[in-house]
């Protein structure tokens, strides 16, 4: 009876030695295992998120000089200055060109839009010539190196020119800009003195 007994007992403590080993050394390692999964994924996602991080600067680096060449032009369409002197050059150059007579070139005081964050200066402009004159000066007006809009415009009859030719008498208020924010009234830290001339 012992003896029929024996093996069964053997595979018994064989069982449960089995059972053992899966507890204490299978099932701690297959815990590990797919914590390592885990970490591996993490990793792999991390990974990734870095390349698009690099991949950006790349592109960032890439576009860098795009980028100044953009600002650059911006900052010479609105300087950062208001730069009375050189607007007046530049419209006075302009009515030549176009083949006008100027007869006054008056700047306004700078006023603070607070929407843009731009100051903005108000030109007078005055000046005689055949309609030709005229067409061809506001052309220049919208192809000048500095951002400018003419926001009001009137014509009247002049006396005739050179070969009978008739001119216009021609009044113009034209917009300039500047991101000095402290250029005029309205403006940080407050308002400031505009300074009015003509030519």
């Amino acid at each position: 009876m012992g003896s029929k007994r024996a093996p069964l007992f053997a595979g018994l403590g064989v069982a449960v030695l089995a059972v053992l080993l899966i507890v204490f050394l299978v099932l701690p390692k297959m815990g590990q295992v797919s914590e390592a999964k885990t970490q591996l994924s993490e990793s792999a996602s991390e990974e990734q998120t870095l390349l698009s991080r690099e991949q950006a600067l790349e592109d960032a680096k890439a576009a860098a000089p795009a980028a100044k060449a953009t600002i650059a032009e911006v900052d010479q369409m609105i300087p950062p200055t208001a730069d009375e002197s050189g607007m007046i050059l530049l419209l006075n150059n302009a009515a030549t060109a176009a083949g006008l007579d100027l007869l006054s070139l008056a700047p306004g005081t700078p006023t603070l839009d607070p929407t843009t964050g731009l100051s903005s200066i108000s030109m007078s402009v005055a000046a005689t010539g055949t309609y030709f004159d005229v067409t061809e000066f506001m052309y220049r007006i919208e192809t000048l190196p500095r951002a400018a809009k003419a926001t009001a415009l009137s014509l009247a009859p002049g006396e005739s020119g050179a070969g009978g030719i008739p001119t216009l008498t021609v009044s113009v208020t034209i917009l300039l800009y500047t991101s000095d924010t402290s250029a005029g009234p309205g403006s940080i830290p407050g308002p400031t003195t505009g300074t009015t001339g003509g030519v």
